[in-house]
């Protein structure tokens, strides 16, 4: 199923290694900083929408920074599983 991760983007649930917090993650970790750098020299980071990203969605190729929030998130792949059983 895919999942709606703001913008026109939306991601296959398959694909999606995790879903993380932006300010969270980044306040004091340096390696979440570089990891996100590097993605970005890499051409791998897609910003899905102008506003101010909330939170990033790590998949299998690329690192999409979206407004969206990690609970809003979570509560779409909630729902799209609770379509499928």
């Amino acid at each position: 199923m895919f999942i709606h991760i703001g913008g026109e983007s939306t991601v296959s649930d398959k694909y999606i290694v995790g879903i993380f917090d932006m300010e969270w993650m980044t306040v004091d970790s340096e390696e979440t900083i570089d990891f996100i750098r590097q993605a970005e020299e890499a051409g791998r980071v897609e910003v899905v929408s102008s506003e101010i990203p909330r939170s990033f969605v790590v998949t299998l190729d690329r690192v999409y920074l979206t407004p969206i929030s990690v609970a809003t998130l979570r509560r779409r792949i909630e729902r799209a599983l609770d379509r499928v059983v």
